[in-house]
């Protein structure tokens, strides 16, 4: 199948943010002859700045095979914003369907027509404390077995650098270096031909993470912990500390939690 062509909107969105980009960063791309020529995948992408989604975007487009990005449904009503993500073919996910497949119809049919679909597969910024990867979500997973296409893993570093998580201003200077390493595709045949089980979508996703977990220390040229930050373990631990500090009202909270329950409200 051949590839889609870009058309005017993502035309006008690469004039529009390819200068700004390319003063404010560096490049060091790595793993482009990973991404497929042709046909439908899935990347998968670890999230560490707001800043991110275009930086990535950038080095997608380069590679001639343009991302269709999962968005809430919100961004597609109406003004400037809602044209560009319906002209550039980017794909809203509403998130208050309660059945978790069909809310990810439209990415298994942009799929099979043959698009390149991304995926940040932790549903939000990472709130680990040195930013690695957190447990994942599975809706990326969920596509892939239903449609067995490749899953390219992908991992960034830099954009984090000009406007860390949940920062506010950004630091640029000194100029920052985006860095991306794109790999091999995950293999996750032995998940075909399973009923995808909440067991199974969580164990797929656990593969899923993993690779893009090892191409992330590839690039930092450092090793993750052992287990993913996982936020919800995190919310029971943080609970788990509140009721016991209400029962000992002298005691004043940890940073530790402070800062988590100033993350969690930033969600």
């Amino acid at each position: 199948m051949s590839r889609r062509k870009v058309g005017f909107w993502y035309r006008l969105a690469a004039v529009l943010c390819k200068p700004p980009l390319v003063v404010l960063f560096k490049r060091d791309w790595r793993g482009m002859e990973n991404i497929p020529t042709s046909g439908g995948f899935i990347t998968v992408v670890n999230h560490n700045s707001h800043v991110d989604p275009v930086a990535y975007g950038h080095f997608q487009y380069n590679s001639g095979r343009v991302p269709r990005f999962l968005a809430k449904h919100s961004l597609f009503r109406k003004g400037f914003v809602g044209a560009a993500m319906r002209g550039t073919g980017q794909i809203p996910v509403y998130r208050e369907s309660t059945d978790a497949l069909s809310a990810f119809r439209a990415a298994i049919d942009a799929v099979e027509r043959g698009e390149c679909v991304a995926f940040y597969p932790e549903g939000t910024l990472t709130r680990d404390p040195d930013q690695w990867p957190m447990s994942g979500k599975t809706g990326a997973a969920r596509v892939a077995l239903s449609t067995r296409c490749p899953v390219i893993p992908v991992a960034q570093w830099g954009a984090n650098l000009l406007l860390p998580p949940y920062a506010k201003k950004p630091h640029l200077w000194p100029r920052k270096t985006h860095r991306v390493l794109a790999g091999p595709p995950v293999d996750l045949s032995r998940f075909y031909g399973e009923e995808p089980t909440p067991e199974l979508l969580k164990e797929a996703t656990e593969v899923i993470m993993a690779a893009i977990t090892a191409q992330l220390e590839q690039l930092r040229g450092e090793k993750a912990p052992d287990t993913p930050y996982d936020p919800r373990r995190a919310r029971v631990q943080q609970r788990s500390r509140t009721t016991a500090g209400r029962s000992e009202p002298n005691e004043r909270p940890s940073r530790a939690g402070q800062h988590e329950n100033d993350v969690e409200d930033g969600k």
